[in-house]
């Protein structure tokens, strides 16, 4: 099993960082699609999204959100995080195959509420900036350690 950890919002430092990743498959967008019932034709339909500005099939914009709020949870701050709000903004097309690493990087640290504002960054696996903008978290205030689920399986 594999263990995590996070960083207190006593730990954290204007200007630190961390890199999550995730590869994307054509299951990710269609659980993605079947949780949020997000059945645009350009990311289900290869013929319709052949004909669209894109040229082939593309992730949901929001799906490159979640791997952001994954980061958040899993790499910065970490277990605990509470996700607050998300400035967002797509440049590019996410595709079946494409890697997306995010990172993170302290900007501002709130001490009323123990808020921080991160910056994040979403490029892919040809140095090209896919999404950008700013989280709001709430950061813990106890330190873990602890062993993660499995992700879950699932049959596409």
């Amino acid at each position: 099993m594999t263990q995590g950890s996070n960083f207190t919002y006593d730990e954290l430092e204007i200007g630190q960082s961390a890199s999550f990743s995730r590869k994307i498959e054509r299951r990710h967008i269609h659980l993605f699609a079947a949780a949020t019932g997000d059945v645009n034709p350009v990311h289900l339909d290869d013929d319709f999204a052949a004909e669209s500005d894109f040229g082939e099939t593309i992730a949901h914009g929001m799906l490159t959100g979640g791997i952001i709020s994954a980061a958040l949870a899993m790499s910065l701050p970490g277990p605990g995080t509470i996700y607050l709000g998300q400035s967002l903004r797509f440049r590019l097309p996410v595709k079946i195959g494409d890697t997306i690493s995010v990172t993170l990087t302290v900007l501002e640290k709130k001490d009323r509420r123990q808020w921080v504002s991160l910056d994040c960054k979403a490029i892919n696996q040809h140095g090209k900036l896919v999404a950008s903008g700013t989280a709001e978290v709430i950061a813990p205030s106890e330190k873990l350690t602890l062993t993660l689920p499995p992700e879950p399986a699932f049959n596409s």
